[in-house]
């Protein structure tokens, strides 16, 4: 019989009791959640539909009552907000797009809120345009939040007391000893638990600065983007070193390639969890610790993958996703499409009754589009790349439905036969004979507000 994984003490807001603990009103709160989402995981899908329906109800009528924008769109469709809603009739609310998203916020958005879930707080994404969206989330989104990053650990395993590091676009540096510590591992395992340090820097500092960094701080955990994660892994293979405490590497806010994921684990015996979420509506979907496929949070949102014609995908199809965000009565998030694509899963192997996803393949800019017209998710054939050439990092353009520009970053450029099998290893992967074209840098290429980087965009 395999011993039960121990839970570390929760902390205690009365200094006399500390076990059991006494947690904080937020911490309680945070608690309460994660209860319930330890039960519900193991729901039935109709079951965990039957709910989502439910407090669908409650969204759509207040939605009726308080966005200019919901109402109008109810009673343009004839659609009953405040009558019982099922899959079908859901279908029938005419997905919100990010322009109207951008364009018509100040109707979206409640004219009330109900005083139980403020305070209110302003959340931006520029996503991969640079059109900038503001969402308004509430206190009660921020809880969800927590409660689903926690349910992550857990799945997970994580040992809080170990080392963290973070390198996001947005962070600030954080490399001090005495603060590592004191403020641990940060909001939401900090509101429960004691943790080992953590420490953070800015996406803006060089892969060999990161690197030294890691090396330095040799942390169990990482968490970074899957680009910056690749360039990491680069480095270290040219200075042969490896930080030798680093386990686990969790990736966020890009596509995570199979080919990244088997790198990580053959080549650095990582292990590597990403998480799929979105600013506007917060965590979508978790990997599965048993089966790796991507657990849809159900507790949280309605996810949709659907095909051209707008019906439900099956099990293996690909589709875009839609998403509603059953919690957010400030800026209502009902069938928002958030323009990825993703591959429809099935049911999964550990038992839980949460919806699967089975990959998230990007976006439609992101897919190559051949002169007959079909598009699919293009492999442009990188890993052959060094081999040829020591590339640091690369884009492909697609200008035209024959010609594809190659950004590359290197030290020099390259010679007349090294592009030769480059274009020639390149037209392989797309499956067709593009005219390509190369284009050299020695800086790195630029990212999104967001601190994304893309590695196949399509102009068509």
């Amino acid at each position: 019989m395999s011993p039960r994984p121990t839970m570390p003490i929760f902390k205690t807001s009365v200094p006399e009791i500390v076990w059991p603990s006494v947690p904080s009103k937020t911490a309680a709160a945070l608690l309460a959640q994660l209860f319930q989402l330890e039960q519900s995981q193991w729901l039935s899908g109709p079951a965990l539909l039957d709910r989502q329906l439910l407090q669908l109800g409650q969204l759509t009528a207040h939605a009726h009552r308080h966005s200019p924008f919901y109402r109008q769109v109810f009673d343009q469709h004839a659609i009953g907000a405040n009558e019982l809603w099922s899959e079908e009739k859901l279908r029938t609310v005419p997905p919100l797009t990010r322009q109207a998203l951008v364009e018509q916020a100040a109707i979206i958005h409640c004219s009330v809120v109900p005083q139980a879930h403020e305070p209110s707080h302003n959340v931006q994404t520029s996503g991969s345009t640079g059109q900038i969206v503001e969402v308004k989330r509430t206190a009660l989104n921020n809880l969800m939040w927590m409660a689903l990053t926690l349910r992550d650990h857990f799945w997970h395993q994580r040992d809080f007391a170990q080392s963290a590091a973070f390198v996001r676009a947005n962070a600030k540096s954080q490399d001090d000893d005495a603060i590592a510590k004191k403020d641990g591992w940060g909001i939401p395992v900090s509101l429960l638990f004691e943790t080992g340090p953590a420490y953070r820097q800015p996406l803006s500092l060089s892969v060999s600065e990161q690197a030294a960094w890691l090396l330095r701080r040799d942390p169990r955990y990482l968490l970074t983007y899957p680009t910056n994660l690749s360039a990491l892994l680069d480095e270290f293979e040219r200075i042969g070193r490896f930080p030798p405490q680093l386990k686990e590497v969790r990736t966020i806010g890009e596509t995570f390639s199979a080919s990244l994921k088997a790198r990580c684990e053959n080549d650095f015996a990582l292990k590597t969890v990403d998480v799929y979420s979105a600013q506007e509506v917060g965590a979508i979907a978790l990997q599965c610790p048993v089966s790796g496929l991507y657990h849809v949070q159900a507790e949280s949102l309605i996810v949709e993958v659907l095909n051209d014609e707008g019906t439900p995908c099956k099990e293996g199809e690909v589709g875009r996703v839609v998403v509603t965000d059953l919690h957010n009565f400030a800026t209502p998030i009902i069938r928002y499409e958030i323009r990825d694509y993703a591959e429809a899963g099935g049911a999964c192997p550990c038992g839980r009754g949460l919806p699967t996803l089975k990959r998230i393949l990007g976006r439609r800019r992101n897919m190559v589009t051949l002169p007959d017209g079909s598009r699919h998710w293009p492999s442009v054939g990188f890993h052959a790349f060094r081999g040829i050439a020591p590339i640091r990092q690369y884009q492909a353009v697609q200008h035209s439905l024959d010609t594809v520009e190659m950004n590359l970053v290197v030290d020099a450029p390259l010679t007349g036969e090294q592009e030769k099998l480059l274009r020639r290893v390149i037209q392989d992967a797309l499956g067709y004979p593009f005219n390509v074209r190369f284009s050299y840098s020695d800086a790195e290429l630029p990212k999104t507000l967001g601190g994304k980087f893309e590695e196949f965009i399509s102009m068509i």
